[in-house]
């Protein structure tokens, strides 16, 4: 089964070169891929000289207009009409590939997939959800960004989609559903986080273990990790970056002496094996929950690795869709609520 993906490759701190080294880098490991590349055709045509495998497997549509990361996504959605994003988005409405990527404006990005995919029934607003790493693997974390502020009834939506997707995608047999909070005491937090946590303890479906504090997102302690776009990703971006601190600490110790250099090379394997572990890019790409269709985030600062990942995860997605079909059980399960 051939799976086509959409690329804005217009999106992004770093495009187009990344965007078009990582699918490239994709296909070095998998031909069942087909692309579609949004964006100005002189210059993918241009670009696209260094990437043969990508060139072979890849269609441009071009696309005179850009969001940037300054477009407010109210100009995105009512001035750019044949922007890169937008046309990529509409691509995967239209049924002409099955699922599109970016590394552009969060905003403007969700903005344009909630009215062009449509929201799924019961569902108000998508959540980004995002692989975090923990000791045991990996956990899921909604919303990651897409919404700001959050209501009681937004989090329970994200407590189903995120349970829905551990248990279908990761292949958890029963997710432990957490609500990120300053405490794990009853009394802790604020109005919204504590009303939304009366409501998942009555949902006899639902394998609520209660309030998880910041320093217990790592440690295996839940599968699914539920709070609002502004808390979620200053704690996603806070990860990363403690991730990058001590890589580079690591990194500046062990070459500063004769010894520190002596115990790298002895140390090697180990010091790789937690790298590849902890690095950011191995996380990248998380999917719009909540839509008619399948949209994967990926970092703005992405680089091509990075983007590579995000590619894999709307592959994966995409080619499993049809047994998966989380959009209906996510429905079925907000109907029970």
């Amino acid at each position: 089964m051939t799976i086509k993906l959409s690329l804005d490759v217009m999106g992004g701190d770093k495009a187009p070169l990344i965007v078009l080294e990582g699918a490239e880098n994709v296909l070095s490991f998998s031909e069942d891929i087909n692309f579609l590349l949004f964006g100005d055709q002189d210059i993918i045509t241009d670009k696209l000289k260094h990437f043969p495998l990508l060139s072979k497997k890849s269609e441009i549509i071009h696309c005179s207009e850009v969001v940037t990361n300054d477009t407010k996504p109210v100009a995105a959605i009512r001035g750019l009409k044949d922007s890169s994003m937008r046309k990529a988005i509409e691509s995967v409405s239209k049924g002409q590939a099955n699922a599109v990527v970016s590394a552009g404006n969060t905003g403007a990005y969700m903005a344009l997939a909630k009215i062009m995919l449509k929201t799924l029934e019961g569902i108000d607003r998508p959540a980004i959800a995002a692989p975090l790493p923990t000791i045991n693997g990996i956990c899921i974390g909604l919303d990651m960004g897409a919404n700001l502020e959050c209501t009681t009834e937004n989090l329970v939506q994200f407590a189903v989609m995120g349970e829905v997707m551990a248990r279908r995608v990761l292949g958890i047999k029963n997710p432990r559903v957490s609500l990120l909070n300053v405490g794990t005491e009853e009394v802790k937090g604020h109005a919204v986080v504590q009303q939304a946590s009366l409501i998942l303890k009555e949902i006899p479906t639902m394998n609520y273990i209660g309030f998880i504090e910041g320093d217990d997102v790592n440690h295996g302690v839940a599968d699914v990790i539920v709070t609002d776009g502004f808390t979620g990703n200053i704690a996603l971006k806070t990860l990363e970056g403690a991730a990058h601190f001590i890589f580079d600490t690591i990194r500046e110790t062990l070459s500063s002496t004769i010894l520190g250099k002596l115990s790298y090379l002895v140390g090697r394997p180990a010091f790789n094996s937690i790298k590849s572990k902890l690095d950011p890019r191995k996380y990248n790409g998380a999917a719009f929950l909540g839509l008619r269709g399948i949209a994967i985030k990926s970092h703005g600062g992405a680089d091509a690795a990075a983007f590579a990942n995000a590619i894999k995860v709307a592959f994966n997605l995409s080619k499993d869709s049809e047994t998966l079909d989380l959009g209906q059980e996510i429905e079925t399960k907000i109907k029970e609520i």
